[in-house]
């Protein structure tokens, strides 16, 4: 499985379940948080490279941590992976087995052709997510959620990512950036403000955002490679 991983990666997954295991034991971290981190860490150095595997892991991550968001009052969290997330993984490994690059056009090991976005869908996609922020945090806010902005600013750009990541765009990358900084900021206040012990999910969430860095560096390279 690890036969075409970069030493980057290897030490990227490997460090940060160390601390999942830590924290696990030393923290009385519950053991839902910590299958969803770990699962979720696997899925997403899996899309960085552009493995159609990561779908499989993903199917696990968003149900245990629709679950969790929910017991933490995090509602949009919740729906958008058990109404958005959990769903789309068979879309998506659908969609990806049918654009799958053959064997031998493969290049380093990834599955699938990469797309690049153009200015007039930058300026599209920029105007779209600006007022679906704002109309679902005023949702949220009315069914009494906490965080609501920024609850609703990682909705609206997680789903505008995943679809891009369905479609093949390197530019899912700037969003995931997006969404991972703002998930960490949202955690951080869920767990101060109720007295939560799911640490896995600030761990989880920080090697997010250092894979999501990674991932717009290496999908742009592999679009290059094969001259998208």
């Amino acid at each position: 499985m690890l036969k075409d991983w970069t030493w980057f990666e290897r030490i990227w997954l490997l460090s940060f379940t160390a601390i999942n295991i830590y924290l696990f034991f030393a923290w009385d971290d519950t053991l839902l948080g910590f299958i969803s981190s770990i699962t979720g860490m696997l899925c997403v150095v899996l899309v960085a490279k552009g493995k159609i595997s990561n779908y499989y892991f993903g199917m696990i991550q968003t149900s245990t941590y629709a679950y969790i968001s929910y017991t933490y009052g995090l509602y949009g969290e919740a729906m958008l992976n058990v109404l958005f997330y959990f769903p789309i993984q068979f879309i998506g490994l659908y969609l990806w087995n049918k654009s799958k690059v053959s064997d031998e056009n493969s290049v380093q090991g990834e599955d699938i052709p990469v797309r690049r976005l153009t200015n007039k869908g930058w300026i599209q996609t920029i105007a779209i997510v600006s007022i679906s922020i704002v109309a679902y945090g005023f949702l949220l806010k009315y069914l009494g959620g906490n965080s609501v902005w920024v609850d609703s600013a990682t909705n609206v750009l997680s789903v505008t990512a995943q679809i891009f990541m369905l479609k093949r765009f390197a530019e899912q990358w700037a969003m995931w950036i997006l969404v991972n900084a703002l998930s960490i900021i949202l955690w951080i206040t869920a767990l101060s403000t109720t007295g939560g012990n799911d640490f896995s999910m600030l761990v989880m969430w920080t090697a997010f955002l250092f894979n999501s860095v990674y991932g717009y560096i290496n999908w742009i390279k592999i679009g290059n490679r094969q001259g998208a």
